[in-house]
């Protein structure tokens, strides 16, 4: 594991310098994988990175796991509420398409929740260019796999050091790194609304999605749900699709 930390933080020097940046940033949950992500750009950078929590409908200092991440991490944070701006936006969005008398009542939930995960990636490049960082996402190699991301949204991001990383592995190098127990064994959720687990959303465990990406036989109920996300997310792992070019006759 101490290599392979060793491997991550020079890969995020590589690619920094490359880009010509100054450092990197992350938007801290208080998730495990934000919280690996935070100790990893301290250690490439340790004076020029940035944790940012980026509540929505709570204060930052209702945030604990994400305020003891960055606190015990010793990396420096700016902490944003974007109720009011998401409020304003959804509330714009949902006036407009009543009054056309388009409004979708039945997927309403995991619009204002995709619309709240942009917002943040928005934020994010907006803090990021203010101090000459990349933005680094938290995304894993299960959240890939399965397309469990919002496309533009925590999907936007410049560097993804996890992307190979089972869910299991990334709590294995959490726990190298000190990462607390209480963000170790917290139960994973994209906290998109209240109750929201990522495992109940995508009908399938962790533990199954990462015995699969291991080569190992699952459930065959289990192997159908994966694939079908997985064919379903193909867009999302794709740049923008686009014509051949046309040529004249």
């Amino acid at each position: 594991m101490e290599k392979r930390v060793e491997y991550l933080v020079n890969w995020l020097k590589d690619k920094v310098d490359e880009a010509g940046a100054k450092g990197a940033l992350v938007g801290v949950s208080g998730g495990i994988d934000s919280a690996v992500v935070a100790y990893l750009i301290k250690r490439a950078f340790p004076d020029n990175s940035l944790g940012v929590l980026l509540p929505i409908n709570k204060k930052v200092e209702d945030q604990p796991d994400a305020l003891a991440v960055v606190e015990n991490a010793g990396l420096d944070y700016a902490g944003i509420e974007l109720t009011k701006s998401y409020e304003e936006t959804y509330g714009t969005i949902e006036d407009e398409l009543k009054n056309k008398g388009d409004w979708n009542e039945d997927n309403a939930q995991l619009r204002g929740a995709n619309l709240q995960a942009r917002l943040r990636m928005s934020t994010l490049y907006a803090v990021a260019q203010n101090y000459g960082y990349l933005v680094v996402g938290t995304d894993n190699a299960a959240e890939d796999y399965t397309g469990y991301f919002t496309k533009y949204g925590d999907g936007g991001v410049d560097l993804v050091p996890l992307i190979h990383m089972r869910k299991e592995e990334v709590r294995e190098m959490a726990r190298y790194l000190g990462v607390t127990d209480a963000v170790v064994t917290k139960k994973p959720s994209a906290e998109l609304w209240e109750g929201q687990s990522d495992e109940e959303e995508m009908g399938i465990s962790y533990d199954a999605i990462d015995a699969y990406l291991r080569g190992e036989q699952i459930s065959p109920e289990d192997e159908e749900t994966l694939r079908n996300l997985h064919s379903k997310s193909e867009h999302k792992r794709q740049v923008p699709a686009g014509p051949s070019k046309f040529e004249e006759e």
